[in-house]
């Protein structure tokens, strides 16, 4: 799970302002996959925030120099619960049903993402942050274009055509409501904090899961 920033960067921003929206975009997505997962009674799933250099990453220079303005790319890895579950066995419902929760959360955890950057870019410019402002859409705006393109991956191989829309629609709802509440936007917010202020490449679970804790309480 990681901001896009190839394809999302036509709006001119300074580096503080990448790196701070980058941030929060990151927090959200590590805020759901502990608090969500959590809520809808899944087990506990390893995951990281990784803060990697450019200059280490497979990437040609024609592609490097578009991420004009930071030299380093954070990004949650791990934290998808489909990637835990065994693939339900087709005569046993119980195992699907369990496996239908799980990607249904998986693509909330994914929608936050872009929503926790959205909703920090609204409180800056002092603008109302509502569903009828961000929609689906409008997520590519705040990094989210990968994010979208997993979300689709999901639906397209697990929902029927003719249901795709009303899922996901559910499912923006669901996260919407996620980051509307107070309780987890403070867990976002202490945990962005927490980010920008230590010099670390690598930030595990077990530390994400302590300061968002901290923060709620």
């Amino acid at each position: 799970m990681k901001r896009n920033y190839i394809t999302d960067s036509s709006i001119p921003l300074t580096s503080y302002d990448l790196i701070s929206r980058t941030i929060y975009h990151e927090a959200g997505h590590a805020a759901a996959i502990y608090l969500y997962n959590k809520q809808q009674q899944f087990p506990p799933i390893h995951f990281r925030i990784a803060i990697e250099d450019l200059a280490q990453l497979d990437m040609p220079p024609e592609k490097a120099c578009k991420f004009k303005l930071w030299n380093c790319v954070a990004k949650v890895e791990g934290g998808r619960l489909t990637h835990l579950l065994p693939a339900p066995q087709s005569e046993d419902e119980e195992q699907k049903k369990a496996y239908l929760a799980a990607i249904k959360a998986d693509i909330v955890n994914l929608l936050v993402g872009p929503l926790a950057e959205a909703k920090y870019v609204a409180l800056c410019d002092d603008e109302n942050f509502s569903p009828l402002l961000v929609n689906v859409n409008a997520l590519k705006f705040y990094g989210g274009s990968s994010d979208l393109e997993k979300v689709n991956e999901y639906l397209e191989c697990f929902f029927d055509s003719h249901i795709r829309c009303l899922v996901l629609a559910e499912l923006f709802d669901c996260a919407f409501a996620f980051i509307s509440d107070q309780s987890h936007w403070k867990a976002i917010e202490t945990l962005a904090d927490h980010i920008l202020l230590n010099n670390k490449q690598t930030i595990d679970c077990e530390e994400v899961i302590q300061v968002i804790d901290q923060g709620r309480a």
